[in-house]
């Protein structure tokens, strides 16, 4: 084994160096690398800037077979698919922003062994056409970046990321890396028993960052601005990332700081890609650049050198502040991270976590649907989302609590609808077959309908009436698209259950599933208290925040507010207005008009402080010059006002 274990070691020290160009690991890199290299399901829990990334990326020049990279951020997937490129190591990624040509050549790349490592969302193994593509292949290392999301507890729980494990296994994939840099003791318990991974293979190296001074100040919504350019101006110049929570205030901040003289750029998701790329490639080059961004900007953005964090607003939670903070100081230098804390902020954060929470009403509509299709169905997230008046990822989550208490199992998603626009006339295609391989072909061309440009193909009724299995047309039509013969597109996304257990008392169900929710509504409200009590703490902050995360740091830092004995001493309350009888009077107007839209008081509640939902959003009731009216009040003491 010690003979084994040099041998690995010798190998992967050699690829570090020669095409890495790095001297050297960092803490926690060796260990899971030569544990991936033996076989061995691995966790690595490093902070943001430890190095996780080169925990997959190296061992993919090593092993035999494809290294898959799951990760929910497209911007991450690009840049580091552009960054290992540049090193000469072939990766390749599948998103929504590649053309058709690009997908052809990332498709052809990876059948001919040329492309060893494959980025692609979460989302993607939707895709039976790329479920299908991947079945082909030998998968020897699936990672899975951002690893929290498959936890309930986590702070970003996401549905997709609890159905990895299956698709692994599914695949049957050689061994799994989940990696994440903001993970509780309780998501790790979750991560290790999702992917089956021994508490020895769970590396987590030190929370604490040393260089990194968190400091916390009390400000005003009046004030935070000119305190904001006071410490821009005193401190000394270097790359700065202002951290705010809404769009419209990354604007706001951006022109304030550019009318005072400052370098500043804004960034955030409602802007168009080529614009965000834009200010993302300008900040990387500059020395003294300043963005202010929600928190679209930065994950992934490998710039070393970043002095300042500042946040405006606070952030949403202590694992959200533990990422953005962690953007500082990647290089070991001294860097600074600053809250301009505003006790009114709370209000807007505890706002966005009402919005995802639905009506029962709305939660009891859904689990009908559900309880009354046959044993095996297909559903539309979108149009469940339509129809019930619940947030997409909503309906997602509540799905995938019906299969985590037993009573569906996810059969796998579908497209209902594909179309194509052919490059070649089928007489040429078909001369490229012989038999009964050209016969079937025949078959499937013959059973489109030409449109005006495009030819459409109904699967369900091809299947029927050609008596085959699904997948074998599939793949014929994606085998003409990877030849270039036809351009094709899929629709209609649609995702199989069967029913493993009776839901005959569906009301009781929806009931509990609703409390779930409320639950976990509570949940992320008191990661708000999390937050706000750090700022607030009589001890050292970057002990409290690595407590936190499961380890003890021993000592005091000597570089927190508490440590500099410039702590906050207590929060003020936050100035709560009153819902005048205008908007009340309003509100019930609208609820008469729209009793679809605006019958129950959560929806009028989500209305007034400008949340929107699906039905909001279709009945245009969003654009309404009322919509938002009372977005200064919490959304329970509104709730409260209309029960």
């Amino acid at each position: 084994m010690t003979q084994i274990m040099e041998t690995i070691g010798e190998r992967a020290i050699g690829v570090l160096q020669s095409r890495f160009q790095l001297r050297d690991w960092k803490g926690g890199q060796r260990e899971v690398i030569e544990a991936l290299l033996e076989g061995r399901n691995c966790a690595a829990i490093f902070p943001t800037g430890g190095g996780k990334s080169l925990c997959y990326q190296l061992p993919s020049q090593l092993l035999d077979g494809l290294t898959v990279v799951v990760s929910p951020l497209m911007a991450l997937m690009k840049d580091q698919v552009e960054s290992l490129q540049r090193r000469g190591i072939h990766a390749v990624r599948l998103d929504s922003s590649l053309s058709p040509e690009e997908a052809r050549q990332v498709t052809k790349d990876l059948r001919s062994g040329k492309a060893k490592l494959l980025f692609v969302a979460p989302e993607r193994f939707f895709n039976e056409r790329f479920r299908q593509m991947l079945a082909d292949y030998k998968i020897s290392l699936f990672a899975i970046d951002e690893a929290h999301c498959i936890s309930q507890w986590g702070h970003q729980f996401r549905p997709d990321y609890l159905k990895l494990a299956k698709i692994a296994e599914q695949l049957k994939v050689e061994r799994v890396l989940a990696l994440t840099a903001t993970a509780t003791p309780s998501v790790i318990e979750d991560i290790r028993r999702e992917f089956s991974i021994t508490e020895r293979d769970v590396y987590q190296t030190s929370f604490y960052r040393e260089n990194l001074s968190l400091q916390f100040s009390l400000s005003t919504s009046k004030r935070r601005m000119m305190d904001l350019i006071k410490r821009l101006k005193e401190r000394p110049v270097g790359s700065t990332l202002v951290y705010v929570s809404l769009q419209r205030t990354a604007e706001e901040v951006a022109e304030a700081l550019v009318e005072q003289g400052f370098e500043a750029r804004a960034y955030h998701a409602g802007m168009e890609d080529e614009e965000r790329k834009s200010v993302q490639d300008w900040f990387m080059k500059s020395q003294s650049g300043i963005v202010a961004a929600t928190i679209a900007f930065g994950m992934g953005v490998d710039k070393s050198n970043i002095r300042y964090v500042y946040h405006l607003n606070p952030a949403k939670s202590l694992e959200s502040y533990a990422q953005e903070v962690g953007r500082a100081g990647r290089d070991g230098e001294p860097s600074l991270c600053e809250t301009l804390l505003v006790p009114e902020d709370r209000i807007v954060l505890e706002n966005f976590v009402h919005g995802d929470i639905p009506t029962q009403g709305s939660v009891r509509q859904l689990i009908e649907l559900v309880a009354h299709q046959f044993e095996t169905f297909h559903l539309s997230y979108y149009s469940l989302s339509s129809q019930c008046d619940i947030r997409e990822l909503v309906v997602r989550t509540l799905l995938t609590y019906l299969e985590l208490d037993g009573y569906l199992e996810s059969t796998g998603p579908r497209y209902d609808e594909y179309k194509f626009k052919p490059t070649l006339a089928s007489s040429q295609i078909l001369e490229h077959f012989e038999g009964e391989r050209r016969e079937f072909a025949a078959s499937v061309l013959a059973m489109s309908v030409k449109k005006k440009i495009w030819f459409e193909i109904d699967i369900t009724r091809a299947v029927q009436r050609l008596k085959v299995e699904r997948e074998r047309i599939v793949k014929m039509l994606e085998y003409f698209s990877e030849q270039g013969w036809m351009e094709l597109q899929a629709s209609g996304l649609v995702h199989g259950y069967r029913r493993m257990k009776s839901m005959g008392s569906w009301e009781e169900i929806a009931d509990q599933l609703y409390d779930r929710l409320m639950e976990r509504e509570k949940t992320e409200v008191a990661r708000i208290d999390q937050l706000f009590a750090l700022a607030s703490s009589k001890r050292c902050q970057s002990a409290v925040l690595s407590e936190y995360f499961g380890q003890s740091l021993g000592k005091t830092c000597g570089q927190c507010s508490f440590c500099l004995g410039e702590s906050i001493d207590q929060i003020p309350a936050a100035e709560i207005g009153k819902i005048g009888d205008s908007a009340a009077t309003m509100i019930a107007r609208l609820a008469k008009e729209h009793k679809d839209a605006l019958s129950d008081p959560r929806q009028q509640a989500r209305f007034l402080v400008g949340l929107n939902s699906p039905m909001l959003i279709r009945k245009r009731l969003t654009k309404d010059p009322s919509f938002g009216s009372c977005s200064e009040i919490p959304f329970a003491t509104v709730l409260a006002s209309l029960q």
